[in-house]
Formats: structure tokens, sequence, C-alpha cells
């Protein structure tokens, strides 16, 4: 598993040292994602799609607002307008969904993104842009797992649990598409200052 429990919990903590410092509402909107862990900013992407009932990838502000409740972020009705309206620069009263994730994830290097995209091909051996449980078979190693080794899971059961840490707590359907993969690359991304120490970890963590 790329990035050890350890860093995540650095990581965290440099986080919420850095929500005490900052006043722009956006990168105060990122912080509080990343202050739950590398998987926070796909959660709320998670959270948001289950709302877009109409399908139409946008959100109007009772929406926005909402979903940040329901993602357990909170913040006052001030606080979201300033954030929509940063957001909403044509002034439609909508904000697109895919734009929102571009603005919240924070912003990594090229060479950052390209190596995750490895990591990313290298596990999607079918090459629909979804990994699945299907996918981890010959690519992740399950023998290895204590519970494999005890006889209590099965080797998709070791897989599930795997994918199951690219997924939001909240909604965990066992599928991870590229966006979620980089959400959750873009967590850690953030708290590693140094390139190569970034790229490094994701070649050994995925044997690239």
């Amino acid at each position: 598993m790329a990035g050890t429990s350890d860093h995540e919990q650095e990581a965290v903590l440099k986080v919420k040292q850095q929500l005490e410092q900052c006043k722009d509402p956006i990168e105060k909107l990122r912080l509080r994602c990343l202050a739950r862990g590398a998987s926070g900013i796909k959660g709320l992407s998670r959270t948001f799609r289950i709302m877009d009932d109409d399908n139409n990838k946008s959100l109007n502000f009772h929406e926005f607002f909402k979903g940040l409740h329901d993602y357990g972020i909170s913040v006052d009705k001030e606080e979201a307008q300033l954030v929509f309206h940063q957001l909403d620069k044509d002034g439609s009263g909508a904000i697109d969904f895919e734009e929102f994730l571009q603005a919240l994830r924070p912003p990594m290097p090229e060479a950052r993104i390209q190596i995750v995209n490895k990591a990313f091909q290298k596990l999607d051996t079918s090459g629909d842009g979804i990994v699945t449980v299907e996918d981890l078979h010959g690519v992740y190693n399950a023998t290895q797992h204590k519970k494999f080794k005890s006889g209590e899971w099965t080797e998709d059961q070791v897989f599930r649990e795997f994918l199951d840490k690219f997924d939001s707590p909240y909604n965990k359907d066992g599928k991870v598409t590229w966006e979620e993969f980089l959400n959750y690359y873009s967590g850690f991304s953030a708290s590693i200052d140094n390139d190569a120490y970034f790229i490094q970890m994701v070649k050994t963590a995925w044997k690239l």
C-alpha cells in the first residue's frame, strides 16, 4: 500500500496547523478535506456525485451547502457563499462539478501526475479506466495478508479491502476511477515537498 499510516497521520497534523493560519476560503475548504486523511477530497467528491440527482454535473448553492454538511465539514452559510461565489465565475448560480474538484484538489507537478498515472495503468489491467477486484488478480499479491494466511479471508476479500483504502468511507463500491486515484494521491502529495521523494515512494509502492 502506497503511503504508510504513519505518514498520513503526520500529513493530517501538518494540515491542521496550516488550517489555523489559513484565510483563503477555497484553500481553507481544501485543508478541511485533507484533515480527514488522504482520501478526504475524494470522499467529498463522492458525496456531491450522490447528490447530483439530475446528473447535470453542476451544483447550485443549496446542493453545495448541504453536501458540505452531509460530508461532515462544518462551515457557516456566509463562508460557504464566499467559496461558492469564487467558483461561480460566470455568475450563473451554479458551479461546474469538475471545475470545483480541480480547484479543490491540491496542485501537483506534472512529473507527479505522470508517475501516479503509471501506477493506475498498472492496476487497470482491463484498460477501462476503473480498477476493480478483477483487475487486481495477478497484479496485487494477497497471499501475504495476515487474514488470508489465517484463512479468515479469501483473496477477493483482501483485494476489496485494498480498494476500500481509495474509496470514500461513506460510499464504498469496490471501484476506483482515475479521478479517485488522483484525488487520493493529491492528498499525500500536498504533504510532501520533495518531488523526487514522492516519485520514489510511488515507484516503490507499485514496483514501477
